[in-house]
């Protein structure tokens, strides 16, 4: 099975898993369960074929880069990226820039729907973090705020809920980031279909300006 067909079917099992347990979590007023973490773990794995690290702790793949991720299906809150960037923690890079020196990628993982077609849809975005100058302009001014106090240990970022644009939005700066995959799976269909696989942007990506 090559990497597409392995990704599309993951999303198949994702979106199974995740509606044959709404019904009964409903029916006892709970939260939908899902790891939306693990799954976009793997999902990124299988499309960079950059492996996690087993049971060990650090970051979420072998090579040193990390995973975010966000679900909206059946969500009450309005999800967003939490803890893009590192700070209040121990780890001797925590607060700096450092954090991104030592990440080769950052990447995205969103679970929407769009708001203009009934269909479930998944997209990854990868910022090179060592080498993205306008979000390392951004972390930086970003960095310069929380060492000052101006704002917390969260670094968050709002990403374009429903919409068709690669638009990330924060006070500190919005940009345009670098869609790696998209796939959906439009109702009434058996299964996600391919939409976007850019794999140039592992290796030549950048955000833009908004």
């Amino acid at each position: 099975m090559d990497k597409i067909s392995e990704a599309l079917y993951l999303l198949s099992r994702h979106r199974e898993s995740f509606f044959e347990i709404r019904d009964i979590a409903e029916k006892y007023s709970h939260p939908v369960p899902m790891d939306t973490r693990a799954w976009s773990q793997i999902l990124v794995s299988i499309l960079t074929d950059v492996p996690g690290l087993g049971r060990k702790k650090g970051a979420d793949l072998a090579d040193g880069s990390d995973v975010k991720a966000a679900n909206t299906w059946e969500s009450i809150d309005k999800v967003r990226f939490n803890g893009v960037l590192k700070a209040g923690t121990q780890a001797a890079v925590s607060g700096s820039m450092a954090s991104l020196d030592k990440m080769p990628h950052l990447f995205f993982v969103l679970w929407d729907q769009p708001a203009d077609r009934e269909a479930h849809r998944c997209r990854v975005w990868a910022v090179r973090t060592r080498h993205d100058v306008h979000f390392r302009e951004m972390s930086k001014k970003w960095f310069e705020k929380n060492k000052a106090g101006e704002v917390g240990d969260n670094f968050q970022l709002h990403p374009p809920l429903g919409k068709d644009s690669n638009r990330f939005a924060n006070r500190c700066g919005n940009l345009l980031y670098p869609l790696l995959f998209c796939a959906e799976k439009v109702m009434g269909e058996k299964s996600y279909k391919l939409v976007k696989y850019d794999e140039d942007v592992l290796k030549n990506g950048a955000c833009q300006p908004d």
